[in-house]
């Protein structure tokens, strides 16, 4: 079953008396264990596509289920609950607290849905550990290097457990060896943990380790492999 599942969506703006159609009938679905690639010039609707995907945008049509629930009809409230839950993101930048070591990045997630336990701790220290950070826990952010600055932003899109994750050009701001270490990481922490996700991203170099690739253009989604 897909864990991840855009049906027909599109997506319409108003810009003054006309619309621009931003997204045009896109269907994606993407199974546990996958991470899919979507590449396509900028202003493609990349990014469009990937705000509804993560419930932060609504479409104007189309449906998007995620691990089985439609999410068409959710309320804002019901939204924000249901984004803390079931999806991570990883974005350009690593978006790290700049006041927390690399262990509370992680924690603040849970106490952001309530308290924190020995479970949690223990498995925060799983996480960044399986990605090379073990010696880093008490480590700020300002001590880390881009690579793993990313890294970090990777474990804690896992630390809720969320089904769907979602990376927003992950490697736009790494050289190319970091750029590899860290969608190889995505990848394989993807297929362990059986999680779906996708990747938008410029870099062409980095779609040896995707499952499936998608390219993006005028609004139009093509599978490309």
């Amino acid at each position: 079953m897909a864990l991840l599942s855009l049906q027909n969506v599109s997506k319409s703006y108003k810009e003054g008396a006309s619309t621009v159609q931003a997204l045009k009938q896109a269907t994606l679905e993407v199974e546990a264990g996958e991470l899919v690639a979507i590449i396509g010039p900028s202003g493609s609707g990349k990014s469009t596509l990937l705000s509804i995907a993560g419930a932060l945008l609504q479409m104007s049509e189309g449906t998007v289920e995620i691990n089985g629930r439609n999410i068409v009809h959710l309320s804002a409230k019901q939204l924000a609950s249901f984004r803390l839950k079931e999806l991570g993101f990883i974005l350009q930048t690593s978006n790290l607290v700049p006041y927390l070591n690399v262990l509370d990045q992680l924690l603040l997630v849970k106490k952001m849905g309530g308290k924190v336990t020995k479970d949690d701790k223990e498995f925060a220290k799983q996480l960044l550990t399986e990605l090379g950070l073990s010696d880093k826990f008490k480590k700020m952010p300002n001590e880390l290097s881009g690579g793993e600055r990313q890294r970090v932003a990777i474990a804690r899109a896992f630390m809720n457990n969320s089904k769907v994750i979602l990376a927003d050009e992950p490697t736009a701001s790494l050289d190319s060896k970091r750029a590899l270490e860290v969608v190889k990481l995505l990848a394989k922490e993807a297929k362990e943990r059986n999680k779906a996700a996708i990747m938008v991203t410029h870099d062409e170099r980095m779609l040896q380790f995707c499952d499936h690739v998608y390219r993006m253009e005028d609004g139009v989604l093509m599978q490309q492999s």
